[in-house]
């Protein structure tokens, strides 16, 4: 579970106060994804993406562009 059950607002909040985050990210769209990515990368802090083996490219670099070296997948 973890983080997964919180709402897309709420991880926005907390990524927004730097607050990092490990988030199975099967669920969520890529626009999502990239908000909570863009959030991490203003405060400074690093998210974790679990899970994205199955996602296009295209997906990823979108959320890799918005977190500029704060976003890690896995």
């Amino acid at each position: 579970m973890g983080m997964s059950v919180k709402k897309t607002e709420e991880l926005l909040k907390i990524a927004s106060v730097g607050g990092g985050l490990v988030l199975q990210a099967g669920r969520r769209t890529t626009d999502e994804l990239a908000k909570i990515a863009a959030a991490a990368k203003r405060s400074g802090t690093t998210v974790i993406f679990r899970d994205m083996s199955v996602r296009k490219t295209e997906s990823l670099t979108r959320i890799a562009a918005a977190g500029k070296g704060h976003v890690i997948f896995e």
